[in-house]
């Protein structure tokens, strides 16, 4: 349909895919898909299949990146740790930690305190807290957001680069943000949606504002943009916020085009994109559209392949094989009709083998932290790798479906007994899969590998 879109893609994921393993939230270009021909486990559990096990300094719900040697991940500690007793917001502190990819030993740990007056840690924000942006990497440098403490830089050796505050302001829902930052040629593009109620352009040499783009229609927006190639000369940066569906020019910030879509006052996950169609599913408010991504203007009435009535969560949705998946449901990407919905065995998922079985089966029946209207939602976006979807409930439980047009589920897996939030997307790399929970970073994959 669009063989130059087609080619220049596959050169992107090429490039991706030789300067380092999974560089940004959800992988290459936020697909959540490894290309990888390496086997990934199917069954684990604390004694089985698990490599190595590490304490975190502190909680977070950010995805692991991994680039090369090294695995990197946040976390905040000093302040909120305990919703009873947060303490005092002076004492925040959030972390960049690297680990070694081979053995989780600690490599480096460098923090940074906060700009204050922070977001309060009680109510929905205490869901997430002050950790929940994805990190980046050009394989150089690791790229870093922390929402009013602004936008980092440090090298592969832990030596702060440059830091840019990009907004100081409070979210009104009192949600906070959780937007991840991404990278297109010189530039590191930060949603900065509750802070400023903008997307902010920096370079990435040297952290100095080069565009920004401030709109009261990016309130209420959580998901990640992405990078869209229209063909060799035009690339978009495209995100979903309430309402609509919006296409920017990555060079300059400047709208390109926007769409009608789901009728949500609140967009929490982020848009998929194939072949130049974009692809989203929400679950506030519920929707789902296709909407091909090389118009201007207003493409309402002209880009819209499909629109349903399908309902998300909170995680962001995948294409595999000409399927979009979501927790326990599948749907033609090509006509947007439903090829499955069903329900999840939770089984006698165990975290060790000589542990008695749990009673029922009730998918995220173990609660996270829990409260607010979001009470025992699921935050991971599923993943796929070597034809298996991974689905992370927030409880701690991992489903293993086949990725095919019927719900296939191949296991349900624990890594832990004690209570754990596992909001983080996983991490693939070489067939290892790294798994994050609020307390632990997991390295999941055959031992003899």
């Amino acid at each position: 349909m669009y063989p130059r879109i087609a080619v220049f893609a596959l050169l992107m994921l090429i490039s991706s895919s030789v300067q380092a393993d999974w560089m940004r939230f959800r992988g290459p270009n936020g697909s959540g898909v490894s290309d990888e021909k390496q086997a990934t486990p199917a069954e684990w559990s604390s004694q089985k299949n698990l490599k190595w096990k590490v304490a975190l300094p502190g909680h977070g719900s950010s995805s692991p990146i991994i680039v090369g040697d090294k695995v990197f991940v946040t976390c905040w500690s000093g302040y909120g740790m305990n919703r009873n007793d947060p303490g005092d917001p002076k004492d925040l502190r959030r972390h960049l930690v690297c680990l070694d990819r081979k053995s989780g030993k600690t490599l480096w740990d460098k923090t940074v305190g906060p700009v204050l007056p922070e977001d309060v840690y009680t109510g929905m924000f205490a869901e997430h807290g002050y950790a929940s942006h994805t990190p980046t990497s050009d394989g150089k440098r690791v790229y870093v957001y922390y929402g009013k403490s602004g936008a980092l830089a440090y090298d592969l050796d832990g030596n702060q680069l440059w830091q840019t505050i990009v907004g100081d302001e409070l979210d009104p829902r009192r949600w906070g943000s959780s937007s991840s930052p991404i990278l297109y040629k010189n530039l590191l593009i930060v949603t900065a949606t509750a802070e400023s109620e903008a997307i902010v352009a920096l370079n990435k040499e040297t952290g100095k504002e080069v565009w920004r783009q401030e709109s009261t229609g990016f309130n209420a927006t959580w998901g990640t943009p992405i990078l869209v190639p229209i063909d060799d000369k035009r690339t978009d940066l495209v995100i979903g916020v309430p309402y609509e569906i919006w296409s920017l020019n990555p060079e300059t910030g400047k709208l390109r085009w926007y769409c009608e879509a789901m009728p949500t006052e609140t967009y929490c996950s982020s848009v998929i994109a194939h072949h130049g169609v974009i692809y989203g599913i929400e679950g506030r408010g519920g929707g789902s559209i296709a909407v091909r991504a090389d118009g201007k203007g207003d493409v309402t009435k002209s880009h819209v392949l499909w629109s349903g009535r399908d309902s998300n969560r909170i995680e962001t949705p995948i294409f595999y094989q000409d399927r979009i998946y979501f927790f326990a449901n599948c749907i033609d990407a090509k006509t947007g009709e439903r090829i499955f919905r069903g329900r999840l065995d939770a089984g006698n998922s165990v975290a060790s083998e000589k542990q008695e079985e749990q009673p029922g089966n009730r998918v995220g029946g173990r609660q996270g932290r829990g409260g607010g209207g979001f009470r025992g939602s699921n935050y991971s976006s599923p993943v796929i790798a070597d034809g298996k979807i991974y689905f992370i409930s927030r409880s701690g439980e991992t489903y293993v479906l086949k990725a095919s047009d019927q719900l296939e589920q191949l296991s349900v897996n624990r890594l832990t007994d004690e209570n754990e939030d596992f909001s983080a997307t996983p991490a693939v790399s070489d067939g290892d899969l790294f798994i994050r929970s609020d307390k632990h970073l997991y390295c999941v994959g055959a031992k003899d590998s």
